[in-house]
């Protein structure tokens, strides 16, 4: 194999770590297979203490829709009052932090990591990411990795966010650009 091309088995990072054993991993995709990603569990308090138990940080009133995908608990971190609808897709190779009064719609995927294709090992690149207070996240839209979603912000319903958002603004398109302001009465 030449050097230009792109060796397809090898997606590491030696840097990245996962951050729980093997056997933990094991037992929360059971578990994130069962509970979390199923139409069989909707009771949303039992999900809270999995979460917990599994080492996410979790406030009060959160709510977990069925279908919901969550990548690993111990790098999630939920406030009050929020509301994650049917089957998003939390794939939080990195901390995931949503603060109060965030709604993330049906079919939305947070996305913290990528691969470096200039490099022929395809190197895994992961970031945080940062929903801040009163942010709404539209259906089927995607969020990347490294991006801080301002303070009330809004990404409309088929939107891909790959940069950091204004406070109190309303985001829409792929890449998702300002559209309008935020008024709230």
């Amino acid at each position: 194999m030449d050097n230009k091309q792109t060796q397809l088995s090898s997606f590491s990072n030696p840097e990245y770590s996962v951050g729980r054993s093997f056997f933990v991993q094991i037992l929360w995709y059971i578990v994130n297979h069962l509970v979390f990603n199923s139409y069989i569990f909707p009771f949303y308090s039992l999900k809270i203490a999995l979460l917990k138990a599994f080492g996410a940080n979790i406030g009060e009133g959160v709510l977990i829709k069925p279908k919901v995908n969550i990548k690993y608990p111990w790098k999630l971190k939920i406030a009050n009052n929020v509301w994650i609808g049917e089957g998003v897709w939390i794939d939080n190779l990195e901390l995931v932090e949503i603060q109060s009064n965030v709604c993330i719609s049906q079919g939305a995927l947070l996305l913290c990591g990528n691969h470096n294709y200039s490099k022929s090992a395809f190197d895994l690149i992961s970031k945080p990411i940062v929903l801040e207070r009163g942010v709404w996240i539209g259906a089927k839209s995607v969020v990347t990795g490294g991006v801080v979603c301002k303070d009330h912000s809004v990404l409309a319903a088929l939107s891909l966010c790959s940069a950091n958002t204004e406070a109190y603004s309303i985001y829409r398109g792929n890449p998702a650009v300002k559209v309008k302001d935020r008024n709230i009465e």
